[in-house]
């Protein structure tokens, strides 16, 4: 199934000749200066973005493709598994990020959606019609082998997240996992807890994987042997945080502090917690990551739970923009940028329970 979302604007307040006239300009620097080539000054490109702007200029995107070569589309190519979900919530907030520079440069955003299966026959239709400029690639495994295979095919593309066991050049952006769940179990540990169980997402993907990295290095920074029994990885849903937390708090020796992937688990876990006759934030604590949300807000003036904050909407803007200077210059090399998270405090944390 394959799903065209618009980018651009319908209407527009004047034409490319028009506008060049304005900036007494020709109409190819004109229209190289808003596809981002790298021959055009960044003084002439300010100038010319800025005027768009200003009088409302949008490009025609099938005149813009017939002008450049290019079908002016992105794809994302997105696995319907049989292992993992990747369209969620949160998959959501990253392509309104990515729609915002999409729409900037006068793009299309084509969605596909494909089994574990035919995806590589996917990339390969999409390469061979000239359907897309470029990929986005979303849910990285440890070694992904989308990646050597989206090299080979000569196609422009860019990862949201890494892949550990990959030792090749590729674009990517990606959150620091490793450092944001380490400081949150520090952070933990600095209140006195000692018993932190950890709710994770599938450790196949490579999100998890560096996840659990952090946690564990923070607690053997502090002389805690990491305890397998205290570790559970699946999909991130509300019925897991609830089923897990609720096992592991029935345990002869429960955790005090759960550090969890997601603020939908999240929610779960405080479900299992309020059922064990337990208050959140006194006699157990939790860290959540994800809570930079649009669709499901952390509170309003106090944040409901102690969180791991990075936009996944200013992601999906980044990675969308460096795939498309890309574009306009397939000769370019790899980049690559690491997003640090915040340690945002909420309601949902503090000292360790005292002994009994």
């Amino acid at each position: 199934m394959v799903m065209v979302i618009r980018s651009a604007l319908e209407g527009r307040a004047m034409n490319l000749k028009q506008l060049a006239a304005h900036l007494g300009l020709s109409q190819t620097t004109v229209s190289r200066a808003l596809n981002g080539y790298p021959e055009v000054s960044e003084q002439t490109r300010i100038r010319v973005a800025e005027a768009a702007r200003a009088l409302n200029y949008s490009p025609n995107a099938r005149a813009k493709g017939l002008a450049t070569g290019r079908a002016m589309a992105i794809g994302h190519v997105i696995p319907i598994s049989t292992q993992h979900e990747m369209v969620n919530p949160v998959f959501g907030d990253f392509i309104a990020g990515a729609s915002e520079a999409y729409l900037k440069a006068g793009y299309d955003m084509t969605l596909s959606l494909t089994g574990d299966e035919d995806e590589a026959d996917n990339y390969r239709r999409l390469k061979a019609k000239g359907h897309v400029d470029g990929i986005i690639v979303h849910g990285p495994k440890m070694a992904d082998g989308r990646i050597p295979f989206l090299r080979g095919l000569d196609l422009p593309f860019v990862v949201h997240g890494r892949a550990s066991e990959l030792d090749i050049p590729y674009s990517w952006i990606d959150m620091n996992n490793t450092s944001a769940f380490k400081r949150a179990t520090s952070f933990l540990l600095d209140l006195g807890h000692t018993r932190i169980a950890l709710l994770n997402g599938l450790e196949f993907m490579d999100f998890a994987y560096r996840r659990r990295i952090g946690y564990e290095e923070a607690l053997t920074d502090r002389g805690i042997a990491p305890d397998p029994a205290l570790m559970r990885g699946e999909e991130m849903t509300e019925p897991f945080g609830y089923r897990a937390a609720a096992e592991l708090l029935a345990a002869e020796h429960p955790p005090t502090a759960f550090l969890t992937s997601s603020l939908i688990t999240a929610i779960g876990i405080r479900r299992a917690i309020h059922e064990a006759g337990l208050e959140m934030g006194r006699d157990v604590s939790v860290i959540t990551h994800d809570d930079d949300l649009s669709y499901l807000a952390n509170g309003r003036d106090m944040p409901i739970f102690t969180a791991t904050r990075s936009s996944v909407r200013e992601a999906g803007r980044c990675a969308a923009e460096m795939l498309l200077r890309h574009i306009a210059a397939p000769a370019r090399d790899p980049e690559t940028h690491l997003l640090e998270a915040q340690l945002i405090i909420g309601g949902s944390t503090g000292p360790a329970p005292k002994p009994t």
